[in-house]
């Protein structure tokens, strides 16, 4: 997409989706219960229960959701996994399918969080850009990970929502092969301050959706602000 018409389509979307962070137990349910829409009913491969789906890596994540301000139906979702300091091996998802010693020279295991569940449900979108909500997932993802004073990410995805993201100016670092997780994934990662910086700096109206005005790091732009 190019820049003029991702600035004009990311004001617009602010219109019609808002993000809220699950930080109320039925709030938390609507996100499990999308979860089980995406990844049980429409791709098939989890069983979920009770119309829920949930795991054990839950009980230390945070979760926030995408809502339809005209509908108030819940559209999308998307978690953060913050680390076990008491099974620092075993904090992340991605660590029961690729080995964490790619990463490990990367990241801070206590400051870094794993994007996970980042789903979309295709029945609920309603002709709404895919992108755009993608967009607005990640506006929650930035502002969960400055509540919780993060400065590094990873997460396996799937090449495509990769590229998607890239094409936003939102980059990741691959971290080793691509890995067989219902699909074809790629284990990647990167620092919070190389990301935003770098959307900082070429599209600062996407900085200013992200961070919502610079509320969430704001020092992610000091850079580019000194130079001009």
């Amino acid at each position: 997409m190019e820049r003029h018409s991702l600035v004009q389509a990311i004001h617009a979307i602010e219109s019609e989706l808002e993000i809220e962070i699950a930080d109320r137990a039925e709030i938390v349910r609507e996100a499990y219960h999308l979860r089980h829409q995406v990844y049980c009913v429409e791709r098939g491969y989890l069983t979920g229960s009770a119309g829920l789906e949930v795991d054990e890596f839950d009980l230390r994540a945070r979760q926030a959701v995408l809502r339809s301000r005209q509908t108030e139906e819940v559209l999308g979702t998307v978690r953060l996994v913050l680390p076990a300091v008491e099974t620092p091996d075993d904090s992340f998802p991605m660590q029961r399918v690729c080995a964490w010693s790619i990463l490990r020279p990367h990241v801070p295991l206590t400051s870094t969080a794993e994007i996970s569940r980042f789903a979309i449900s295709k029945q609920r979108r309603a002709g709404t850009s895919t992108l755009l909500m993608r967009l607005k997932l990640m506006q929650g993802i930035v502002r969960l990970s400055s509540e919780l004073n993060l400065t590094h990410w990873c997460a396996v995805m799937e090449p495509s929502l990769l590229r998607l993201l890239q094409m936003t100016y939102i980059d990741f670092q691959p971290a080793g092969p691509v890995v067989d997780y219902h699909g074809p994934r790629q284990p990647c990662f990167n620092s919070i301050r190389t990301v935003l910086e770098r959307i900082g700096s070429e599209c600062p109206d996407l900085w200013q959706f992200l961070t919502e005005g610079g509320r969430h790091y704001p020092w992610s732009r000091k850079r580019e602000l000194a130079a001009a």
